[in-house]
């Protein structure tokens, strides 16, 4: 095909040697499959602000910082240039996400090079060597569903002890591959531990993906992961190895507001003082 214009220049400079065809138009993104380094690949072009449809941004924006308080307040503002550090923090945070999970082993695709706006990453193939379909594209008998639907829970808890929430998951972001479920999609993936809706986000992901699997295995219906998940993470108990039991006690104790306020505010002093070591004194 020809080449789009937002792929030349990777071309030119050598880190996409042809184009097959466009794999998918998203509402962040356009999805092409390309031949890179030998082998093929696929390219994610992300939309311009103005072009994209994804709603709700700001609840996921929350927490994100620019690469200082110059970056930070302009963002805050919304001015010009806080809008473009806003989508530079937009796209960037896919990229660091799915390398930080590929690092600890979440199924996610393999992260080679992100230049100019543009992701390339690995093509994620089904059992026939085609590429692999969304979840929601496929039928799945009752022991399918329970196994892929423990595969994601225990992925969705591997995320969560490393801080990452995916915050959009569903059966439309999840492709089966030849080894079972990969998690696609991240660039609104939130903090943890930053950002205020972390608790509703993380339900509403194990909500998703449960109510999927349930139209094939019912059982799942009644099950309530994303509370109990939650409920381990906020007091520390979270772990890899974590048996979880898909039950829910609601605690009759009051809620020790005044202390969760203080966890806040010690959390959130926390994490600012971890950026600023981390960005280093700023530059008048």
């Amino acid at each position: 095909m020809k080449t789009p214009k937002c792929l030349e220049t990777l071309l030119q400079n050598g880190l996409i040697d042809e184009v097959y065809s466009q794999l998918m138009s998203g509402k962040e993104a356009d999805v092409y499959v390309v031949y890179s380094r030998g082998e093929v690949r696929c390219a994610k072009v992300y939309k311009e602000a103005v072009k994209r449809n994804f709603s709700q941004q700001a609840q996921y924006q929350e927490g994100r910082k620019g690469r200082g308080s110059r970056q930070a307040r302009a963002m805050q503002k919304n001015t010009r240039f806080g809008r473009k550090e806003l989508e530079m923090a937009w796209q960037s945070t896919e990229v660091d996400a799915l390398r930080q999970l590929s690092e600890i082993g979440v199924r996610v695709p393999h992260v080679y090079e992100y230049v100019a706006g543009v992701l390339v990453m690995e093509l994620v193939l089904d059992a026939e060597g085609a590429v692999a379909p969304r979840l929601n594209d496929i039928r799945l008998t009752e022991n399918q569903a329970l196994e892929y639907h423990a595969i994601l829970i225990g992925q969705i808890v591997l995320m969560l002890c490393a801080g990452i929430i995916h915050g959009d998951l569903s059966e439309f972001n999840v492709l089966v591959s030849a080894d079972g479920p990969v998690i696609i999609d991240l660039p609104q993936a939130v903090n943890a531990a930053g950002n205020n809706n972390a608790r509703s986000m993380l339900e509403r992901d194990v909500d998703n993906i449960t109510a999927y699997f349930g139209r094939f295995a019912p059982e799942l219906l009644s099950s309530d992961y994303g509370r109990e998940i939650w409920k381990l993470y906020s007091r520390g108990a979270l772990s890899t190895s974590s048996v979880l039991t898909g039950h829910f006690e609601q605690s009759g104790n009051p809620a020790d507001v005044r202390g969760v306020m203080r966890d806040i505010d010690y959390a959130r002093i926390l994490h600012e003082r971890m950026l600023l070591r981390a960005n280093g004194p700023e530059r008048s």
